[in-house]
C-alpha cells in the first residue's frame, strides 16, 4: 500500500473511532467532523449523548419534550441510518427519554418508522390516546400487521393445510375426494409400460369432511405489558388460522379479566385494539374460560401464550391443563411468540406444566407454523 493509502486508511479508522466514542478531551482522535458525518453524530448525540456538556465537542442529549425537535429528528435517523436501526433508535428514545406521551401526536405518529415494538408501545397507550390520533395510530399499525401477514401468512397456510390433509386421508375416498397426485406417487410401482399408465392399487384422498372444520384451536393470550409483541404476532397468527375453512379459530386475551375477542377476527387491527396492555396476570381464569368453550376435545389444540408469572390459584392452573389433556386436548405453552431472544419466565410454572406433557417454550413466528403443524397431526412438537 502507498504511503497515500496507508494515510487514508488511517483518517478513516480515526473517523470510525471519532464516530463510535462521540468526541470530547477524552476520545484520542482528534478528529473534527464536518458534512454528514457531524449530522449523524448529531442525530445519535441527540439520543446517546451524555448530557454533561462539559466541552465543546461533546455530545450531549438534545431531544427535550419538544414535538417539533423531535419530530426533525425522526426524520434525521431516517435519512442516515437503514429501517433497522431506525427501529432500535426510536425504540431506545421511547424508553431512554420518555417520549411515550408524543406518539399521542398524529404528526409524530406519521413521522415514525412503524414496526413490532413501536405497535406494542402505542397498544399500551391505547386507552389515553385522544380521538385527533386514532385514525393515525390504526393506520401505523395496520402498516406493520400488513408486512407481518405478507411475511406469514402463505407458508402458515400451506404449512397446516398439509398437516390437515395428513390427518382426514383415506384410503377409501369417493371418486371426487381422490387426491390424483398422492395416489400416482404411490401407485408407481404398479406402472404399465406397454399401455402407458399406472394401475392404482391403492387409492389417496380426503374424507367427506374435507371442506368441513376438522380442528378447534383455541389461542389464550397473556396481555400483560412483558407480551407486548407475543400479542401483536398471536392476533396476526389468529386471523390467519381463522381464515382457513377446515379450521375454527378462539382468541382470547386476559390479565385478571378475560376477553374474547374471536368475533373481530376477519381484522387482526381490530384484535389488538380490542387488548388492554398492562395489569395483572390469571391464567387458572383465562384457562377456565377457555376449557369452558371446548365442544370436541379430542379435535382440539389450546395455545396458551404467557410467561407463566400466574397471579390466580397456581393449582388450579396445573389442573385444569391436567384434565383438558387427559380428555385429549393437545396443550401448546409458548413463553413467548416473538424474535425477541430468550423471555423472562416463572420457572416453577414452566416445569410443573413440562411435568404434565406440556413442556413450555419459546417460540420464533417462523417456527410458530411448524409448533402448529405438529399440535395438529399429535405428534412430538418441534421445541427449539
Amino acid at each position: 500500500m502507498t504511503e497515500s493509502g496507508t494515510e487514508t486508511a488511517g483518517g478513516e479508522r480515526l473517523r470510525r473511532w471519532r464516530m463510535a466514542l462521540g468526541g470530547g478531551e477524552g476520545d484520542g482522535t482528534g478528529q473534527t467532523l464536518g458534512g454528514r458525518d457531524a449530522a449523524m453524530d448529531g442525530a445519535l448525540a441527540a439520543l446517546y449523548g451524555a448530557g454533561d456538556g462539559k466541552g465543546p465537542g461533546e455530545r450531549t442529549a438534545g431531544l427535550g419534550g419538544s414535538a417539533p425537535r423531535v419530530a426533525r429528528w425522526l426524520g434525521d435517523i431516517r435519512t442516515y441510518f437503514p429501517t433497522p436501526v431506525v427501529q432500535v433508535m426510536q425504540r431506545d428514545a421511547i424508553e431512554r427519554l420518555g417520549l411515550s406521551a408524543l406518539l399521542l401526536e398524529p404528526e409524530m405518529l406519521e413521522a415514525v418508522e412503524p414496526d413490532v415494538h413501536l405497535v406494542g408501545t402505542l397498544l399500551s397507550l391505547n386507552k389515553a390516546m385522544p380521538d385527533a390520533t386514532k385514525e393515525t395510530a390504526r393506520a401505523v399499525v395496520r402498516k406493520v400487521v400488513e408486512q407481518l401477514e405478507r411475511r406469514l401468512a402463505t407458508r402458515t397456510r400451506a404449512t397446516l393445510s398439509g398437516a390437515l390433509d395428513r390427518s382426514a386421508r383415506t384410503s377409501r375416498p369417493r371418486h371426487r375426494d381422490i387426491d390424483w397426485d398422492r395416489t400416482i406417487r404411490a401407485n408407481l410401482k404398479n406402472y404399465l409400460p406397454e399401455h402407458r399408465t399406472v394401475v392404482p392399487e391403492r387409492l389417496v384422498g380426503y374424507g367427506r369432511a374435507a371442506r368441513a372444520v376438522k380442528k378447534e384451536v383455541v389461542l389464550c393470550i397473556d396481555q400483560s405489558g412483558s407480551m407486548a409483541a407475543s400479542v401483536v404476532y398471536a392476533s396476526v397468527f389468529g386471523a390467519v388460522l381463522a381464515s382457513m375453512r377446515s379450521i375454527a379459530t378462539r382468541l382470547v386475551v386476559f390479565d385478571t379479566a378475560v376477553v374474547d375477542l374471536t368475533d373481530r377476527l376477519d381484522d387482526p387491527v381490530d384484535v389488538l385494539f380490542g387488548t388492554q396492555l398492562g395489569g395483572g396476570t390469571d391464567i387458572n381464569r383465562a384457562l377456565a374460560y377457555c376449557q369452558s368453550r371446548i365442544t370436541r376435545p379430542a379435535d382440539t389444540v389450546v395455545v396458551l401464550i404467557s410467561d407463566l408469572y400466574e397471579g390466580g390459584i397456581r393449582d388450579e392452573m396445573l389442573k385444569r391443563v391436567a384434565a383438558m389433556k387427559a380428555a385429549g386436548v393437545e396443550f401448546v405453552t409458548l413463553l413467548a411468540l416473538s424474535d425477541e431472544g430468550a423471555p423472562a419466565y416463572d420457572r416453577e410454572h414452566a416445569a410443573a406444566l413440562a411435568a404434565l406433557g406440556a413442556p413450555a417454550f419459546a417460540c420464533t413466528p417462523d417456527l410458530f407454523p411448524e409448533v402448529m403443524a405438529a399440535a395438529l397431526e399429535k405428534r412430538p412438537l418441534p421445541v427449539p
